[in-house]
């Protein structure tokens, strides 16, 4: 399977290349988003791509802004490149299965993350002061433990590049009270969603982050979502709370990182082989398992 690591489109400028995706303006309005194969770990760029991860993340995200479309708009126009402005096909070979192209929006800057489960720094706070984000969790929870209740647990980008928990008061500082509250509610919603169709395909959705902005006066989801990048995602059948599960998302690389004296700064150490084929299954094995069809 062919990899892209970075795409070049010269007929549009460069806005932004993030870990993962190369924006591009395309006109006043509109951005042109590719997902590339890049894989980050510990908020540091890796040297090798995952063959065909770009095209999971873009065919999951179109997969859930369809299956979401009742509960929020999105920023999605077409990721059709046949509808794209004529320039621009001539780069199908880069952008065929990996690009949309979206409404710009003016995103709010926080992470809206939803928690179902007890994993991650959230188990790390739990362990500590016996709460996630602030939040109070009944004593006696074990790692990977489903939570009573969902829970918002939203973050914010630090100046170190980092992501960091911050409290709901912030989040009404940064947007306001009212969109706080709406920001609040449409997380837990889709989340909620999405996790009882998981489930019923077989996948756990432990957590997940979303991105928001505004659309004149909508709100609107945008960037990814509900992909192996943004979620943890468990096997249901494998299941076991009290300790670290199985997951197809980036974990298998972090516990290969993890192995390493590396101090998790650039540059980052190259990936063996088979760390790279195995990743790449559990990307694709997330995305059939979820629509039922293959790349």
């Amino acid at each position: 399977m062919s990899t892209l690591y970075e795409s070049s489109i010269p007929a549009l400028p460069l806005v932004a290349r993030g870990k993962v995706r190369d924006i591009y303006a395309a006109g006043d309005d509109l951005l042109l988003m590719v997902a590339t194969d890049r894989l980050s770990a510990f908020d540091v760029v890796l040297p090798d791509p995952i063959p065909g991860k770009g095209r999971v993340l873009t065919q999951l995200s179109l997969f859930w802004f369809d299956f979401l479309s009742g509960i929020v708009p999105n920023h999605l126009v077409t990721a059709n490149v046949d509808e794209y402005p004529e320039p621009l096909r001539a780069y199908r070979g880069q952008l065929e299965g990996r690009s949309m192209l979206v409404r710009k929006a003016r995103m709010i800057d926080v992470e809206c993350v939803a928690r179902g489960y007890l994993a991650g720094s959230g188990w790390k706070e739990y362990r500590a002061q016996g709460t996630v984000c602030g939040i109070p969790l009944p004593q006696g929870l074990r790692e990977c433990d489903r939570l009573p209740e969902p829970i918002f647990t939203p973050a914010h980008k630090a100046k170190s590049g980092h992501d960091e928990n911050i409290p709901f008061s912030k989040v009404e500082s940064i947007a306001g009270r009212e969109t706080a509250a709406r920001l609040r509610e449409l997380t837990l919603a889709i989340y909620r969603k999405a996790a009882e169709y998981a489930e019923s395909r077989g996948i756990l959705l432990a957590d997940t982050k979303f991105e928001f902005g505004w659309l004149g006066d909508t709100l609107i989801l945008a960037d990814e979502v509900l992909t192996p990048d943004s979620s943890r995602f468990w096997p249901a059948d494998r299941y076991e709370p009290g300790k670290p599960q199985p997951s197809f998302d980036k974990q298998y690389v972090r516990d290969y990182l993890e192995s390493l004296a590396w101090d998790k700064t650039p540059p980052a150490p190259h990936l063996p082989p088979d760390v790279i084929e195995k990743t790449a299954e559990k990307y694709h094995e997330a995305y059939h398992r979820l629509t039922g069809r293959t790349l």
